[in-house]
């Protein structure tokens, strides 16, 4: 078949074919600058919201622990007892019934009532330590930023503050710190006081957040002076300057010691047998206040098992350690400690004998005060 074409035609259809060509030239030049800015609008878009991702998320962080919505349950670390003072570097650091530190997490109710949370998953505790100021007031609504401005870290060319079991594992609610102690002492910050504090690690825990345990303020002291260190309990054979009011080389201690009144157990026994005697020597410079804090402290000596036996004429008196009578057998008969006050004159004769002979008493060891007040003797 043939085709004619008029000049008309043929033009109409060469306008069409170049109009074409231009048109899609322009489409590709248009995508081409359309892409740039759609890649910038889109990158603009996404950094816009991430941004508003991690503002929320400081806020949150930022948020009192008892306001944050996801953190209600009142779920917070605490040590199950005080800690024992005084505290010395390089010793290991006990409660104050000297056993291990002991985190547990309790779960804080609106009623105000305090019980152990039991959870699940086991989380891991590191141990930190803080500045004494630390939370101000009484309150515990601090936020995660105050608390991580406030730990203390070690001087610069020093140790890590605390070593040992500085991270633990709680499991079922418990977390024993079996091992843990200071590496230097804190007269180097202002406060001359840390405090310990056990927080949840980061990273390992996921659920609602956990309020952070914090110890009282307390002095760290050099291990050196440990020498110097007054126990708690004493011990009988513990020198007399370890009481209370009376320091080593002080007055007390030069009077006492002149007087033969060397250990705990000589101190006791005078306060026993001859108080007024004891007052004399400590002199006037011990006040009433300062006398019985030493008396008191004193009392919390540990005894242990051994009875020391006075015999005299028709007589033989059962004495603890540090002069009491626990028992006595006069003329064949029995007395037990609740029977003793009506004899008060007969056997404070005994009691001043036996004390003046002390060293040649016989002594017997494994043998309870129980056994004897109850009237029993093997």
């Amino acid at each position: 078949m043939l085709y004619n074409y008029s000049n008309d035609q043929f033009s109409f259809s060469f306008d069409s074919a170049i109009g074409e060509a231009v048109m899609v030239n322009s489409f590709k030049d248009f995508f081409s600058v359309l892409e740039p800015l759609l890649r910038r609008v889109v990158n603009e878009e996404v950094e816009r919201g991430l941004r508003q991702y991690y503002k929320f998320q400081s806020l949150t962080r930022s948020l009192p622990l008892c306001f944050q919505a996801l953190e209600s349950s009142s779920l917070k670390l605490t040590f199950s007892e005080e800690l024992s003072l005084p505290i010395f570097t390089g010793r290991k650091i006990t409660d104050i019934e000297n056993n291990p530190l002991q985190i547990v997490v309790v779960e804080t109710r609106s009623s105000g009532r305090i019980t152990p949370a039991n959870l699940s998953q086991p989380i891991k505790i590191l141990m930190v330590v803080l500045d004494w100021d630390f939370p101000s007031g009484d309150h515990d609504d601090w936020s995660q930023e105050e608390f991580e401005s406030n730990i203390v870290k070690e001087r610069i060319g020093k140790q890590p503050l605390l070593t040992g079991d500085v991270n633990v594992t709680i499991r079922n609610g418990v977390a024993p710190v079996e091992d843990i102690e200071f590496t230097d002492n804190s007269s180097w910050i202002r406060s001359r006081k840390f405090k310990i504090s056990a927080k949840v690690a980061q990273g390992n825990y996921h659920g609602v957040r956990i309020c952070e345990a914090i110890t009282e303020a307390f002095v760290v002291k050099d291990h050196r002076g440990e020498l110097y260190k007054k126990h708690h309990p004493q011990m009988l054979e513990d020198e007399v300057w370890r009481l209370e009011k009376i320091g080593r080389s002080g007055t007390f201690y030069k009077k006492l010691t002149a007087s033969g009144i060397k250990t705990v157990q000589d101190f006791l026994k005078m306060s026993i047998v001859e108080p007024q005697k004891l007052r004399r020597i400590l002199g006037t410079g011990m006040s009433e206040k300062m006398w019985e804090a030493t008396i008191k402290h004193a009392r919390t000596c540990i005894m242990g098992n051994k009875l020391y036996i006075f015999r005299g004429p028709n007589s033989i008196i059962f004495l603890n350690p540090i002069c009491q009578v626990v028992r006595a057998t006069i003329n064949g008969q029995t007395f037990l400690t609740r029977d003793l006050p009506n004899l008060n004159g007969y056997i404070g004769n005994l009691v001043r004998e036996a004390y003046s002979n002390w060293h040649s008493l016989e002594v017997v060891e494994g043998v309870s005060n129980a056994l004897l007040t109850q009237g029993t003797y093997i």
